[in-house]
């Protein structure tokens, strides 16, 4: 009979293998009981049926086991199961609550934080919503009948429980409704099936099963609340930034055709995290400005991911960036104030802080020279990521940092350094700045003198800070091509930092580059600025200037980040949206440091 014969079976996977496509890996955190690792049926059927391969992940705290499993997958299911052990949440365990399972507790809290912080999607099902809140810093009712009875009895009430959440039927069957708020990703994923609530505009109402007695009590500030029940129990979380992160306290699996859109969100989510990652391996990501030497003082460990600094070694990789150029920035002194007392080493000026800054940079590089290398060249940044290294550029911000002496053009340029942005927030002795006092009425005769030994030595002028007449002039002196190395577009949000259209299209005839910064008040005039903003303005920078002229230069670190895009960790989404937008791999190869790197490469070789 076919159906026992090994080889018919071996000779018809073969025969659709060529037509076979490259599904997304799905892992799915297995149940602990009686030894054994377990897993119900409906989780890996229903990702089969959605388009990925299930894997199934035991319980292992071990961090190589961790790290390597993370690598392997593209999304992950947090499946139900035992009660949480109290004390993550910092509580102490009262009578009602379940039965724990430690041995799944420490792993998923620590799967779920990597998992997070690399950006790959994640579904909690029942406990793993749960595993989510407790994972990013939010809290979980041991029991939610009794903290709604201790809440009710708090407010003088005496009402019954609204809602059993835990029934008795056919685990198919759905037992009540849940509230989902309109316009979240929940809402947009069963927008087909639910029902309108009475009060016009406040979302919908779908209705699921139910097999739980803890609930989420406090999403953190990493998710949001988006479905209730009718007894206001949480039903669903997801994140608050541009993450593709959800939980549900109800059990899709279990729901059969009105359970599976959760699974083909998830895989459809998947299959884009893999190809932004794919793409990443690929093309060469440059972030031109980050000011991570400011907080050195503190005492940071950039080969560790340190919470006190948005670019570390860490966070390069969960975002999957290839390199950054590292600033000595020099505040510019003011109030009567000398340099020295403006800055929290004792140096005795400003040429010497720069090197100090230098020096420290270099110091952490040759620390970590298996992961990170110095790069003065393109050729250089693409030789490190051939090798596995991250790359760190050198740069300047504020030609203060020349102390007025020509002579330190070329003593910075052979440190390495790749450019120098001419100011920063007032005047110095080069140039006016954009919230200066117009000392010079544009660049400086000292400021003409730079610019032209920057480019006879190959350095780049960025003229990011500088005032509308100091570009003008720039431009007109420059005999090669400048830079912004972290601006946006004033037509967006009206800061005189950023470029008006006449500044950006001057800019591109003269095959310079413009750099979009993350620097919220650069993004929007009010409120809180989002990756969504940051997109607006370079696509508005491409309407003006075109694709060839346009890049990203966060400002991580000098005050640089936005929701969606906080800190390198996050990068990733940065490509995710580029995709969205239907962008080539030739056009992303440009934004993301190709058409910077143009620039570089040219103003290197005139030297």
């Amino acid at each position: 009979m076919k159906q026992f014969d090994l080889q018919s079976h071996v000779d018809d996977v073969y025969s659709q293998f060529p037509a076979a496509e490259h599904r997304p890996v799905i892992g799915i955190t297995g149940n602990y009981k009686d030894l054994c690792c377990t897993l119900g049926n409906g989780y890996y059927q229903s990702v089969i049926a959605a388009g990925g391969v299930p894997v199934v992940i035991p319980p292992s705290a071990d961090r190589h086991v961790l790290m390597n499993t993370l690598d392997q997958i593209d999304a992950l299911i947090l499946s139900g199961g035992g009660d949480f052990n109290p004390l993550w949440c910092g509580e102490e365990p009262i009578p009602a609550l379940g039965g724990i399972n430690k041995e799944r507790d420490l792993p998923e809290l620590l799967l779920t934080r990597l998992a997070y912080n690399r950006q790959l999607p994640i579904l909690g099902i029942c406990r793993g919503i749960q595993t989510l809140a407790i994972a990013l810093g939010g809290k979980v009712a041991q029991d939610i009948g009794v903290e709604r009875g201790e809440r009710r009895e708090e407010r003088g009430e005496r009402k019954a429980e609204s809602v059993k959440h835990s029934q008795d039927a056919d685990r198919s069957e759905p037992t009540h409704s849940v509230s989902i708020e309109e316009g979240s990703t929940l809402f947009n994923i069963y927008k087909d099936e639910i029902l309108p609530l009475q009060s016009e505009g406040a979302g919908g109402r779908f209705y699921v099963n139910s097999f739980h007695h803890q609930a989420v009590s406090d999403s953190g500030e990493k998710l949001r609340v988006v479905a209730t029940a009718p007894d206001g129990v949480i039903e669903a979380v997801e994140s608050t930034e541009y993450k593709s992160v959800l939980g549900v306290q109800w059990h899709p699996e279990c729901l059969g055709d009105s359970g599976q859109p959760l699974f083909q969100w998830l895989v459809a989510e998947a299959r884009a995290y893999r190809e932004a990652c794919n793409l990443h391996d690929r093309v060469l990501t440059l972030d031109t400005h980050c000011d991570t030497p400011m907080l050195f003082p503190q005492g940071v460990h950039f080969e560790q991911r340190d919470s006190r600094i948005l670019v570390d070694l860490h966070k390069m990789t969960e975002g999957r960036q290839d390199a950054t150029i590292m600033v000595s920035y020099l505040p510019q002194p003011k109030d009567g104030k000398t340099f020295p007392e403006m800055v929290p080493f004792d140096v005795a000026g400003p040429t010497a802080y720069a090197d100090l800054i230098f020096d420290k940079i270099e110091q952490i590089v040759s620390e970590n020279a298996d992961y990170l290398a110095l790069a003065r060249t393109p050729a250089d940044l693409l030789v490190n990521k051939q090798q596995g290294r991250k790359s760190i550029m050198l740069g300047i911000e504020n030609g203060l940092a020349l102390d007025g002496r020509i002579e330190n053009v070329r003593h910075f340029a052979d440190r390495g350094v790749v450019y120098i942005t001419l100011c920063h927030n007032g005047d110095n002795d080069i140039c006016d700045s954009a919230r200066g006092s117009q000392t010079h009425g544009g660049v400086s005769d000292f400021g003409r003198e730079v610019i032209g030994e920057m480019n006879r030595l190959g350095l780049m002028v960025d003229l990011s800070h500088a005032s509308e007449q100091s570009f003008y002039d720039a431009l007109d002196i420059s005999k090669t091509p400048i830079v912004c190395s972290h601006s946006s577009c004033r037509a967006l949000c009206d800061h005189p930092r950023n470029l008006t259209d006449d500044q950006m299209r001057r800019l591109a005839a003269a095959d310079g580059v413009m750099q979009v910064t993350l620097y919220n008040g650069f993004l929007v005039k009010d409120g809180e600025a989002t990756i969504l903003d940051a997109m607006q303005h370079l696509e508005h920078a491409i309407s003006v200037m075109g694709i060839d002229h346009v890049g990203l230069g966060t400002d991580f670190d000098g005050d640089g980040g936005i929701r969606g895009l906080r800190d390198s960790s996050e990068l990733l989404q940065f490509t995710r949206q580029l995709l969205c937008r239907r962008f080539s791999e030739d056009d992303i190869r440009k934004i993301w440091g190709g058409n910077f790197l143009r620039v570089m490469r040219q103003v290197q070789d005139e030297r």
